[in-house]
């Protein structure tokens, strides 16, 4: 966004908590620093197409916002709660997602090159169409996740799915393993099994070794 036009942005609906809103109307009247929304609960706001590039979300509750089309560049977001939320379209490249809750989001055609997702609970979200190229995933759970049509490039994917995950056109490549659950039982997948186990439901990821023995 460029500089001036933040006051030309309005949220469609402000959150509920006063504090909260308080602390995004004193950002919409200076463009001077970027929102510090930490540990502020806005819940019940719609803040669609909003540029919070750079800002502060850490431990923040965002749990069922709507969030179409916003701009999260840069921003951190490392624990914070983004339950249910509407990400649809949304801009996270770079963005700081460690240890946070994307449970049941929809993400669907976001864009999340080069972001980190350190300890996300994924679990049942949609990334219909997402583009995850090069970003860091470590023990993010994407049980029931759907991940179809999603695009990954060389990103480091240390993944737990289940039967009820959706991969079918999910293409790129990755670096494994994979934990896959099953029932009460889990097992962990990599190089050749890792891709014939997408190839299965649909997907075409290739693997890429961690290293290259010397010939």
């Amino acid at each position: 966004m460029s500089s001036g036009t933040r006051n030309n942005w309005k949220p469609t609906a402000l959150p509920a908590d006063a504090e909260a809103t308080r602390q995004l109307q004193e950002w919409l009247g200076d463009e001077g620093y970027s929102l510090f929304g930490i540990e502020h609960d806005f819940r019940g706001a719609d803040l669609s197409d909003g540029d919070f590039s750079g800002s502060w979300f850490i431990e923040a509750v965002l749990a069922g916002v709507r969030l179409v089309g916003a701009s999260f560049y840069r921003a951190d977001l490392r624990s914070a709660d983004l339950t249910g939320a509407d990400l649809t379209g949304a801009d996270f490249v770079r963005a700081n997602l460690d240890e946070a809750v994307l449970r049941s989001a929809r993400l669907d055609g976001a864009d999340m090159v080069k972001a980190s997702l350190y300890g996300v609970d994924a679990s049942g979200a949609s990334f219909r169409g997402t583009r995850i190229m090069g970003a860091s995933l470590f023990g993010v759970d994407m049980r029931g996740a759907d991940l179809t049509d999603a695009v990954l490039f060389e990103n480091t994917f240390k993944v737990t799915v289940d039967d009820s995950t959706v991969v079918r056109g999910l293409a790129g490549t990755v670096f494994g393993p994979i934990t896959v659950f099953s029932g009460e039982s889990s097992r962990e997948l990599a190089g050749a099994e890792l891709e014939a186990w997408i190839a299965e439901r649909g997907g075409q990821v290739q693997v890429i070794p961690p290293y290259r023995t010397p010939q």
